[in-house]
């Protein structure tokens, strides 16, 4: 299925009007070439031209389309018309001198097997020529070469005058095109159930996070335990070549650098497409994906557009009923492992990311996000907030709640719990992520049999009767007390007695009461009346404290805490601003 809806893909971009939509042909690649190598007719060097541009604190490469290139092992094979500086050049980078005589070799016996029509092209014709003629001091005298020397970049020849490479020239793509084609039919394939030509090892998929950086499979039958009925690698799977091509052409499109469909989270690496055109592919990296610093509301745009689709039921590109396609790629040593794949039709998809967002909507200050992507929702929960200390598979799990509709994993919840005990205070996000966890499970437990329990409004609920809700709201509003009464407070009891007032209350709230007698003092008396006014109305639903309260008591203890403090801010604010306007 998932490699069906791939193939479609990249004959749904082929079919595109505008030939800078479309992927390449069969045959033929985007590869990254950071070196061109410039000769006349002759063969003699023009320029070593250097198509790199620095993104950030990296030189990227100019992408170029060039003939596909074959799959590399641990022995020696040459690409056509580009490859590494030691394939192209025969120069010895690495101390390896005899492996590299035999890679140039390679290199020059690929160029020679072209059909002898090919071969007398002025292109190929010029390349052979500087090969007999090749120089290294002239190279050696280039600012590049020591750097070239280091990191054995890819390189190509271009033919000086022309606009592209010669590898681009008409007589060569024909050429590549030819070899491509199939010859002999083997087997059926598993994608169009033609009969085809089956490929024995599938080109390697870049761009998965964690994984080689040459490269990783998704099929791919490298031992013989691997194998049944006598059949060798792809015959495993059997795949037709242009089908083979097809899927491996469109995911890595999917997964290249500057793509917009395609989110990293944690280390699930995250791909979507549609059967058609269709608004959400351009819609949920903004929606998930952190904002660029110079357009910080384009999440909040996304989210709004979403919104917008969901309750029309139309989106202004693409049918409603379009399906949709969401695939989570992990690192698993050589192989790509499928964290999750779920297919649905647009607007159904639509609807469920729209509850996520709905879901983790919760009361804020002016200076926190209204759109949290996930990955500062991730970020809240790992220790220090650092990305590399996020669980592997939590990313993984939560985008596969998203989309299918399903509560959260626990450990959403349970971290969520954890940072804000361990750094006595729920944050934002860590307040969102804990709402939303609560109220799936209170939902489920609805549909599966009757709850009382009501779900968790996004700001303050005054109505909810939930005793460690309650209790969360009377320890936000003792250390309210304690700030007014001591204005400046380096630390508050929040900082002293968070977790343990969230875990065990009875060994807290004893205390903290009997001291808020003496902090009421120093209020003013109408203040003081109207802060114990709260503590009562809020202690009119607990019977008791209790000795402990279980995990997810403690994340509604929290949500409690967050609702109340971000309750005060709200009235500080109002009353700010009334008396700036008298």
């Amino acid at each position: 299925m998932i490699l069906q809806a791939l193939n479609d893909y990249y004959l749904r971009r082929q079919r595109a009007q505008d030939p800078k939509d479309r992927l390449p042909a069969f045959g033929l690649e985007e590869k990254e070439i950071p070196f061109i190598i410039e000769i006349d007719a002759d063969g003699r060097l023009v320029n070593l031209a250097d198509t790199r541009t620095t993104e950030g604190k990296k030189k990227i490469g100019r992408r170029y389309l060039v003939p596909q290139g074959v799959k590399k092992t641990s022995g020696v094979a040459a690409n056509l018309l580009w490859d590494t500086t030691e394939y192209v050049l025969g120069v010895d980078t690495k101390g390896k001198p005899e492996r590299v005589i035999e890679q140039h070799a390679a290199f020059c016996a690929r160029l020679a097997s072209l059909p002898p029509n090919t071969l007398d092209e002025p292109g190929i014709k010029a390349i052979f020529a500087f090969f007999k003629s090749f120089d290294l001091a002239q190279f050696a005298a280039r600012a590049e070469w020591q750097e070239i020397m280091l990191t054995n970049p890819v390189m190509t020849f271009q033919l000086h005058g022309d606009i592209g490479l010669i590898c681009q020239r008409p007589a060569v793509v024909a050429a590549t095109t030819l070899t491509m084609d199939e010859s002999t039919l083997d087997g059926v394939c598993l994608v169009s159930g033609a009969p085809a030509t089956i490929e024995r090892l599938h080109p390697s998929i870049k761009g998965v996070w964690g994984a080689q950086s040459s490269g990783a499979n998704i099929v791919s039958f490298n031992l013989d335990a691997f194998n049944s009925y006598g059949k060798a690698q792809g015959a495993n799977a059997p795949m037709g070549k242009p089908a083979v091509f097809a899927y491996t052409t469109a995911l890595n499109h999917l997964l290249a650098r500057d793509s917009r469909q395609r989110i990293q989270v944690g280390d699930t690496s995250t791909v979507f497409w549609a059967e058609e055109e269709n608004d959400l592919e351009n819609t949920l990296l903004d929606l998930f994906g952190d904002p660029p610093k110079d357009d910080p509301e384009r999440g909040t745009a996304a989210l709004k557009t979403l919104h917008q689709a969901v309750q029309s039921g139309k989106f202004m590109h693409g049918d409603a009923d379009t399906r949709f396609h969401v695939l989570g790629l992990a690192p698993n040593a050589a192989r790509i492992a499928i964290r999750f794949w779920e297919t649905a039709p647009a607007d159904e998809l639509a609807r469920r990311i729209a509850r996520h967002f709905d879901d983790i909507k919760i009361v804020r200050a002016p200076h926190d996000p209204e759109h949290l992507s996930l990955f500062r929702l991730l970020t809240s929960l790992a220790l220090q907030g650092k990305a590399d200390n996020i669980p592997p598979n939590l990313s993984g799990a939560i985008m596969r709640s998203i989309l299918e509709g399903l509560p959260y994993p626990a450990l959403l919840f349970n971290l969520a719990v954890q940072r804000s005990r361990a750094e006595q205070k729920p944050t934002y996000a860590r307040a969102a992520a804990i709402k939303a966890s609560l109220n799936r499970t209170i939902r489920r437990s609805k549909l599966a049999a009757s709850s009382p329990e009501k779900e968790f409004q996004i700001m303050l609920d005054p109505t909810n009767a939930n005793p460690a809700y309650l209790l969360g709201r009377l320890f936000a509003t003792l250390e309210k007390i304690q700030e007014e009464a001591s204005p400046g407070l380096n630390a508050t009891i929040r900082d002293r007695y968070y977790s343990a007032a969230s875990s065990t209350p009875v060994a807290v709230f004893t205390t903290l009461l009997r001291l808020k007698n003496h902090h009421l003092g120093k209020l003013s008396k109408g203040r003081a009346v109207q802060l114990e006014r709260l503590i009562g109305d809020i202690m009119v639903g607990l019977n008791d404290f209790p000795r402990i309260l279980a995990l997810p008591d403690q994340g509604r203890f929290a949500l409690g805490y967050y609702h109340q403090r971000q309750a005060f801010f709200t009235k500080t604010e109002t009353v700010n601003n009334q008396e700036e306007s008298k």
